[in-house]
Formats: structure tokens, sequence, C-alpha cells
């Protein structure tokens, strides 16, 4: 298992060295340029001399090789390079932002399988009756509705029937737990109850497939409990289809919730990376992607080690 983890965080160089490549030689392919809109912004004549200035100081007329050069030297020095649109430091700008968008999707993901897994279960094991049907309709229900809509009913219900809602200024959790959870259980909710729902069927779906085994038909003929047979024999190997999208989700999450942050007035990863997009901010950029494939990497990682807990039988060689 060790030899696998270290051969598998070593595989992680090339992996995100790919990705570098890709996302910095993509953006150079957009066209615009970020001094012409800095000096250009509101419609107003810019300066030739003083766009051709401006590129220089953010080094834009060096040749391609010499860019790429000092945007991987970055990674081995832990200087990420400054924002081209804000002139801050890029570690900076991402830091402010990175711990609302990591508690976000980690109390968004443990809403979602608090919920989902249980629901799964349950509606495996009384297949095609009035339960399994509820399930069905909530977790359809889900999928359908997107976690914006839901935000915004939220919000509306709470201000229609008491006069109340979110506070909009983000506080850490360090210094006002009660303010912090007042404020990002919302979001986490309505974008954990959407993930839920596909977490649900995939749940039911990979449990009824594992009941029709035989070990399960043989530790029923043994005359074990249903219970039992479930939680122990039955569940944990369903599971395996389920971490890998709870993964996925979780990865995505991360730097995916753009129109639910908007909704919320949350200022996270989601709003950063449109900022950057749109205002041609290739340093910012690129570092987001790389920030969010790291995070996928390291989820791959996770859930392939949790295969080996799960199931016994999975060894890595």
């Amino acid at each position: 298992m060790y030899k696998y983890i270290i051969n598998r965080i070593l595989l992680m160089i090339p992996t995100l060295l790919g990705a570098a490549v890709l996302v910095f030689f993509v953006l150079r392919l957009v066209p615009g340029d970020v001094c012409e809109i800095r000096l250009a912004g509101t419609g107003l004549f810019a300066d030739p001399e003083a766009i051709k200035i401006c590129q220089d100081d953010l080094g834009l007329n060096d040749p391609t090789y010499v860019q790429f050069g000092r945007f991987i030297s970055g990674y081995f020095t832990f200087d990420l390079g400054k924002s081209m649109w804000t002139g801050r430091a890029v570690s900076e700008e991402i830091g402010l932002r990175f711990q609302l968008s990591l508690q976000i999707a980690i109390m968004a993901t443990i809403i979602s399988v608090i919920i989902a897994v249980p629901l799964g279960t349950i509606s495996a094991v009384k297949q095609d009756t009035w339960i399994d049907y509820a399930v069905r309709t909530f977790s359809i229900a889900g999928i359908a509705m997107p976690s914006f809509w839901l935000g915004m009913l939220m919000i509306l219900g709470m201000l229609i029937y008491t006069g109340w809602m979110p506070p909009l200024d983000y506080v850490s959790p360090f210094e006002d737990p009660i303010g912090n959870m007042t404020q990002l259980i919302w979001p986490a909710l309505a974008t954990g109850y959407r993930y839920s729902a596909v977490i649900t069927r995939m749940t039911r779906s990979s449990l009824l497939e594992v009941l029709r085994e035989d070990y399960v038909r043989t530790a029923r003929a043994k005359g074990l409990l249903e219970k039992v047979i479930v939680n122990q024999h039955a569940l944990k190997n369903a599971l395996l289809p389920v971490v890998t999208i709870v993964g996925i989700e979780f990865a995505f999450l991360i730097g995916g919730l753009v129109v639910t942050e908007q909704v919320f007035n949350l200022n996270g990863l989601g709003k950063l990376f449109v900022d950057s997009v749109l205002n041609l901010d290739f340093n910012m950029t690129q570092q987001l992607v790389m920030l969010v494939a790291l995070i996928f990497v390291l989820a791959n990682l996770v859930v392939d080690v949790l295969y080996a807990w799960l199931d016994p039988r999975i060894r890595y060689a």
C-alpha cells in the first residue's frame, strides 16, 4: 500500500506538468490584452506607448519560453507571481478566498453524504415500495433543481416568513463560529441537497446490484439478520462507486460554485475564476486551474486508498 501511494504521488508530477503546459499555452491563444482592458476599460483612448510599458512591466513581451519558465520555476521558489489585474500576490488573492470555498465544499459534502447514503440504502432495501418511490422522487427533484435556484428560494422564504436573511460579510469560523455557520450553512444546504440526489441514486443502484451477489444469498441462507447483511456485508462493497462520485464532486465544489456564490454574495474561488478570465489575468487564471487540478489529483488518490479499506479484496501490488 505504501509503495502504491508513493508511486501515485510521483505520477502526480507529470500529470500536473501536463496540465500546466496545456493551460499556459491555451490561455495565450485567447484574444485580447489585459493592459488594454486596464487602460481603456472605461472606453477611453489608451496610449499605445502606455500599453507597451504595461506589457513590459507584466512580462507579456518576453519570449513564450521565458514566460513558461517563470511560471514553472515559481512552484520551486514558492512564488506564484502577481495578479495582472490587481497587482497583488496571487497566493494572497487565492488565500483570501480558498478558506471560504474549502469550508463550503466540506460542509456540502458532509451534508450530501449524510442525506444520500441512508436514503439510498433504504430505497434499495425497500425496492418498489412507496418508500422507494418517495426517495426516488426526492432524488429526481434534487437533480432537476439547480443549487443556485434553491438558494434563491431559501433567501426569499426567509425574507417573507421571518424577515431575516443570512449576513453578507464573511467571518472566519475561528473568529465567530456562530456567525460563520449562520452565513455558510445555507449555501452548503442548497449545494449539498443538489449533490445528495446524485449520490442517493448511485447508492441505490450500486446496493441493488450487490444485494444480488452470491455471497449475499449465502449470508441469508445462513440465517443472518437482514440488517447485518446490509450493513456489514453489502454496503461497504456498494460504496465503491459512491466514494468515486463524492471525491469528484468535492473537487468540483472548490471552484465550481460560481452562480451559487453570486446568489449568497460570497467572494470565493468561483467568483475569482470568472473575474480573472474576464480581465484576461493569465497569472491568476492559470494558478487557479492548477489549484483545481491538484485538488482533483489528491481527491482521486484518497478515493483509491479508501477502496482498499472498503473492500479487503482490493490489493495494490
